[in-house]
């Protein structure tokens, strides 16, 4: 049975590497790039024509001036977003570039209007450009979404991708083609693997593994990869690289290397090159500061207002648990903080009175691995509590953690002291922040995720966390509480 399950997989793997090599990457990424144009345009025409609309509203005829403005106003946004990089291929379907370079691109149009009608003395409306211009950026941000949301759709259908050949250690390859299986987004699929050792054929979790370090440009050309990822690999000297770079620029094909270190975003890393070497500079990640006390006010003003919205949730929650059995509507728990400090954490009651004691007698039941406790239909949960934990309910009562500044609005998940007891120097790490009420791991499967991935979610926003990333995880935490993946 197992032979025959082998046989399966490498005939779906077989399948799916055909497909993705009917596509051509040039083909797809210039058929988005021209949708994202067609959007710039259409979004940069709207914000003028709205602009107009709204500031000359009252007048018979608006200025033919600033009509011949809203017109040219595409072509001009156009050029202003190419100068910003906004068309940059690097950045198509991930990452914030894209999004911020659009951004920049709207902020230096404003300034250069500003400069311009000052410099030459000529007298443009205010309120023409104060709606004008942040609407057609706002607009084009929120186009630029909806085509990324698509180009994600796609990918998870196994189209837009690029072909990657992996080089490295198998056990690094067999991470990076599970990583990219499970985030398509990225657009990236391994179809082979040159692996360091004596050159053999095989297969590292179910990827082909074609010859060793020296074998790169010939498994590219016969398997049409248009992109390489060499991990890290102490093998690949400098002067393979060096040697590898040259050979796939007779073709064309990407280069990518990822450094030794794990999970450090890119705003913390600066290339410097000193001695003619490309040296990886690394910031330590801010833990205190001005940062923090801007992320303190943005958690309790935001969690704040939650709290005074959500009321009537709250009202209706406590309600229906009361109802249910006549117990208590909140539930209350120790839970390790920052730091390794208790704090008692807030949730609305979602399993029957004796839970606790019930857990002891279900623990051969354990569904997950590492130091958590779950079961996916925990007899202990009531069918209120079902229905508060599938959209989340029950986590809201949090929002008062987040106010008296024992959690943040973002953050790792709160750890009862038992599991923190069993943490290792390593895993002790995400309790340098406050736990979150949502995070990385929200947003990311929550209960469906091993305990490895979970850890490994919590460090990587421990090393990169910035206000903009944490804007990112809250609005993709209520697409995530919709769709209820995780949720038991």
């Amino acid at each position: 049975m197992s032979g025959q399950s082998a046989v399966t997989g490498r005939r779906r793997a077989g399948k799916a590497v055909a497909r993705l090599a009917a596509q051509k990457p040039a083909v797809w990424t210039h058929a988005y790039q021209r949708q994202v144009i067609a959007a710039d345009g259409l979004c940069a025409l709207a914000g003028g024509l709205l602009a107009l609309k709204l500031r000359f509203d009252a007048a018979a005829e608006p200025p033919s001036r600033y009509l011949a403005l809203s017109l040219s106003l595409p072509l001009i946004w156009l050029c202003m977003v190419r100068l910003a990089g906004g068309y940059d291929s690097r950045f198509i379907g991930v990452g914030t570039d894209e999004f911020r370079r659009v951004l920049n691109a709207g902020v230096t149009l404003t300034a250069a209007v500003a400069i311009v009608s000052y410099a030459t003395k000529t007298d443009i409306a205010r309120g023409y450009v104060v709606i004008a211009l942040p609407c057609l950026t706002v607009f084009d941000l929120l186009a630029r979404f909806v085509l990324r949301k698509r180009l994600h759709r796609l990918r998870n259908l196994g189209s837009c991708m690029r072909r990657v050949v992996a080089v490295g250690h198998a056990r690094v390859v067999a991470d990076l083609a599970k990583e990219l299986r499970r985030e398509t987004y990225h657009g990236l699929y391994v179809v082979a693997a040159c692996v360091a050792g004596p050159d053999g054929d095989g297969e590292v979790d179910g990827i082909p593994v074609v010859g060793g370090l020296g074998n790169v440009a010939r498994v590219v050309e016969l398997y049409d990869a248009d992109t390489v990822a060499v991990l890290a690999c102490p093998e690949m000297s400098g002067v393979r690289l060096r040697e590898l770079a040259w050979e796939l620029e007779k073709t064309g094909t990407d280069l990518c290397v990822a450094p030794a270190l794990m999970d450090v975003a890119g705003p913390r890393t600066t290339i410097r090159p000193v001695a003619g070497l490309p040296l990886l500079h690394v910031d330590h990640p801010e833990f205190t500061g001005a940062k923090q006390v801007i992320k303190g006010a943005f958690d309790k003003v935001l969690g704040s207002a939650a709290l005074a919205l959500m009321a009537p949730v709250f009202i209706a929650a406590a309600i229906a648990i009361r109802l249910a059995d006549g117990g208590p509507a909140l539930f209350r728990q120790t839970r390790v903080g920052r730091d390794g400090h208790a704090f008692t954490v807030y949730k609305f009651r979602t399993m029957v009175l004796d839970a606790e004691d019930r857990k002891v007698h279900l623990a051969g039941s354990n569904e997950h691995d590492g130091v958590l406790f779950k079961i996916r239909n925990d007899p202990r949960i009531t069918t209120v509590g079902a229905w508060l934990r599938r959209w989340s309910v029950d986590e809201l009562p949090q929002l008062i953690n987040v106010v008296r500044g024992d959690m943040s609005l973002v953050g790792p998940r709160p750890a009862l002291p038992d599991e923190a007891a069993r943490y290792g120097d390593y895993v002790r790490r995400r309790l340098v922040v406050k736990p979150g009420l949502t995070g990385l791991w929200q947003v990311n499967g929550r209960s469906d995720l091993s305990w490895e991935e979970s850890v490994r979610l919590d460090l990587r926003y421990v090393e990169n966390w910035s206000l903009i990333l944490d804007l990112q995880i809250l609005w993709k935490t209520c697409s995530a509480v919709l769709h209820g993946s995780g949720a038991y």
